[in-house]
C-alpha cells in the first residue's frame, strides 16, 4: 500500500508544483512582456520562488510519504520524482521564457534549447533535492 500511496504523492506534489512553476512562468512571459524592462529584482524574485518550490515540494512529499509509514529509501524516491516533474516543467518552459527576451533584444538566447548535458544535470539536481527533502522530511517526522 506504500508504492500507491507514494505515487499518489507524486501526482499531487508533482502536479501541483508543475502548475504553479507553469504560472511562474506564465507570470515571468507577461511581466517581461510589457514592454518594460524587467528589473533584477523581478527576476530575482521569481528565480527566489522557483528555487523555493524545487526545495519545499519534494520535502512536503518526503513528509507525506513518511508520515505514511514508508521508509526513507521510499521517502526519497517520491521526492526526486516530484523534484524530477517540478525541474521538467522548468526545463520545457524555460526556453519559451528567454526566447520571449531574445525577441526584445538578447539575441544570443534565441537559441537556447534543452540538451543532453542540461539534462544530466537536472538529473543530478533532482536527486541531490530528493536526498534533501527526504533528510529534512525525516528530521521534522
Amino acid at each position: 500500500m506504500t508504492s500507491v500511496n507514494s505515487l499518489v504523492n507524486i501526482a499531487v506534489f508533482g502536479i501541483g508544483g508543475a502548475v504553479i512553476t507553469a504560472a511562474l512562468i506564465g507570470l515571468l512571459l507577461v511581466v517581461a512582456g510589457s514592454g518594460n524592462a524587467t528589473s533584477p529584482k523581478v527576476r530575482t524574485g521569481f528565480g527566489v520562488a522557483s528555487v523555493v518550490l524545487l526545495v519545499l515540494l519534494p520535502t512536503l512529499a518526503a513528509a507525506s510519504a513518511l508520515s505514511g509509514g514508508a521508509g526513507f529509501w521510499a521517502a526519497f524516491a517520491t521526492a526526486a520524482c516530484v523534484a524530477a516533474v517540478v525541474c521538467a516543467v522548468n526545463i520545457v518552459l524555460l526556453p519559451l521564457a528567454a526566447r520571449r527576451r531574445a525577441a526584445n533584444g538578447a539575441g544570443a538566447l534565441a537559441a537556447l534549447r534543452p540538451s543532453l548535458p542540461v539534462v544530466a544535470v537536472a538529473v543530478v539536481i533532482c536527486v541531490a533535492l530528493g536526498l534533501l527533502g527526504a533528510g529534512v522530511a525525516a528530521l521534522t517526522v
